[in-house]
């Protein structure tokens, strides 16, 4: 007989436990108002504010995928989009295997023990290394999880395995979560790789990275206590620094979920208490659990209900989090990682196991993502302690069908999703922010006004300069359902105040449904799963960041120039305006 709590564990992620303000994921309201008319005005010559490139970092669960051909490919690609290198942090660098790469799964299977004697084997980590270095980026280096010689026998009695065809083993069910038997030998482990990191990648490199120990300590990632954790934290920190003393360590890593907050605090208390190093603060956010996390209906079938992320839970976990930094002024200053920052989870899912999430195919998330960005900073402006980076958890997915929806830059075949658009638009942004102030938006200090609320649908900007005095502008529309449909478009004027008197030349990029995107190309071809040569050329002709319309000359008069745009529904532009050579 099946009860009711486990019918209820089967019908949600287990690991993503909603913040109770919040409900799973963002309801679908087919009454919503929209905007159809909007005024921003940008202060082209204030002094503005240094940002950081939060968005430059990337990571995911499958390890192995990191050198394959696609793999390497992909990374080169991402670093064309930035000069800002990537924080790059791939999953499971300690957990023993093959190497052979799996959905959600990896194996770096550096540690071995052979009569009780530990020895090391670095092969993958070595490619997998390798090739995030040779495409321009740095490691973020997630040591985890425990290798199956350092399992402590009582995981054998509290997480038996039931026998079943699809589950290799009990440790890759899930022994690799329960802390090693023996920390003096993994501090050992963790010593040895980062002494072969300097030894094969220089220190000069090695001291770019981020040395970070596990993920989630606050769900089942970790099966041990909370003082096991912390005294494991001392033996890494004080390992990873006796090869380098340059190295920033850091952690915990936890979610944004209800045991999230308490983790971090008595952790942060922890160290305090120990003087221990640390040098970043990391923790996770996530938009939404769709429920039933799994359909399990008919090939192609939508889902029971219409369900979205939700841009609000994420600030409020995100301000949360660094609210609890805050309480400890030696740690207030430090950079908090958001090394897992995302709309949905898991990232190996699609639309298949839940059609909720197609927005991972299409115009909407990478218009989701600019706003994230765009709020983050505006959150950062507010609080004491400062996001340094927004990971997005995404990759690529061997073996996927075209277009499966999982959260990745590219499907099969070598298409990029809309979602890359998106970081080669972040990539021309300027280094300094300057004020854009929207007639029709919300600001995030309204964020315990609205939660839960759904937030209206906005029209809002980021506004950058350049080193080089060009300015850079993001201006999109959006809202908080990827469901929410308009066939009118919305009429903005872009005022820049603060120019100098002359011409500039302006470069307007756009991603919507018709820009920037392969996925509607595919969807006017058919959607073959079997493209032919043909389709995938013309995919491949789409994939990439466009200009909405020919560079062209405006002029500034007395100061200001006014910009026109009509904005369907999830959609963003990039304006970059550059002052004429001889103006």
């Amino acid at each position: 007989m099946i009860t009711e709590t486990a019918t209820a564990l089967r019908d949600k992620n287990p690991g993503m436990e909603s913040t109770a303000l919040f409900p799973d994921a963002a309801p679908h309201d087919p009454n919503a108002t929209h905007v159809r008319a909007a005024k921003i005005e940008v202060d082209a010559a204030a002094p503005g504010q240094r940002i950081e490139p939060i968005w430059a970092s990337l990571g995911y669960d499958e390890i192995n995928w990191t050198y394959t051909a696609t793999g390497r490919e992909l990374l080169e690609t991402i670093g064309k989009t930035s000069a800002t290198p990537f924080h790059v942090r791939p999953h499971y660098v300690f957990v023993s295997g093959t190497g052979f790469g799996l959905p959600h799964q990896g194996s770096g299977n550096v540690y071995h023990e052979r009569d009780g004697v530990p020895f090391y084997d670095f092969t993958i980590v070595d490619q997998a290394y390798d090739a995030i270095v040779n495409a321009g980026h740095h490691v973020l280096v997630e040591l985890g999880f425990t290798p199956r010689d350092l399992v402590p026998d009582r995981a054998y009695e509290e997480y038996p395995l039931i026998d079943s065809p699809t589950v290799y083993s009990a440790y890759e069910a899930g022994h690799w979560s329960f802390p090693p038997k023996d920390y003096a030998k993994w501090g050992a482990l963790v010593a040895a790789l980062a002494q072969h990191c300097v030894e094969r990648y220089g220190e000069e490199e090695v001291s770019e990275w981020l040395w970070e120990l596990w993920n989630e300590p606050d769900i089942y990632y970790w099966r041990g206590t909370r003082q096991e954790f912390n005294e494991l934290y001392a033996t890494t920190a004080r390992a990873v620094r006796s090869v380098l003393p340059s190295a920033s360590v850091g952690g915990p890593t936890v979610t944004g979920g209800p045991n999230g907050a308490g983790f971090l605090r008595q952790f942060l208390q922890f160290a305090a208490d120990e003087n221990l190093p640390l040098d970043f603060v990391s923790f996770h956010t996530k938009g939404s659990r769709f429920v039933p996390w799994r359909t399990y209906g008919p090939t192609g079938a939508e889902a029971p209900e219409k369900q979205s992320p939700q841009t609000t839970k994420m600030l409020y976990e995100i301000r949360r989090l660094l609210r609890v930094m805050a309480e400890f002024p030696q740690f207030a200053k430090l950079p908090a990682i958001v090394d897992e920052c995302d709309a949905g989870v898991p990232a190996h899912w699609g639309v298949y196991d839940n059609s909720n999430f197609r927005f991972q195919n299409t115009e909407y998330y990478p218009v989701f993502q600019a706003n994230l960005m765009k709020k983050i900073l505006d959150v950062n402006a507010l609080e004491e302690a400062q996001v340094r980076e927004a990971t997005t958890w995404s990759f690529y997915f061997e073996g996927e069908r075209m277009f499966e929806g999982t959260r990745s830059f590219a499907t099969a075949n070598g298409v990029e999703k809309p979602l890359l658009n998106a970081y080669r638009m972040f990539g021309k942004l300027g280094t300094t922010r300057i004020p854009a102030v929207s007639d029709s938006t919300w600001k995030v200090s309204e964020l315990d006004a609205i939660a839960p609320a759904l937030p209206p649908e906005e029209v809002d900007a980021l506004a950058t300069r350049t080193d080089d005095g060009d300015l850079a502008i993001l201006v999109y529309r959006r809202t908080d359902d990827q469901y929410s449909v308009d066939d009118t478009a919305a009429e903005v004027a872009v005022k820049l105040n603060g120019l100098r008197s002359g011409s500039y030349t302006l470069e307007h990029y756009r991603i919507d449904e018709q820009h920037s995107n392969a996925h509607t190309v595919w969807r006017q071809l058919g959607s073959p799963q079997l493209p032919t040569t043909e389709e995938i050329e013309i995919m491949h002709s789409k994939m990439g960041l466009e200009e909405y319309e020919p560079t062209h000359k405006i002029e500034a008069t007395g100061g200001t120039s006014e910009i026109a745009l009509s904005l369907p529904l999830h959609s963003v532009s990039l304006l970059v305006l550059k002052r004429s050579a001889a103006s």
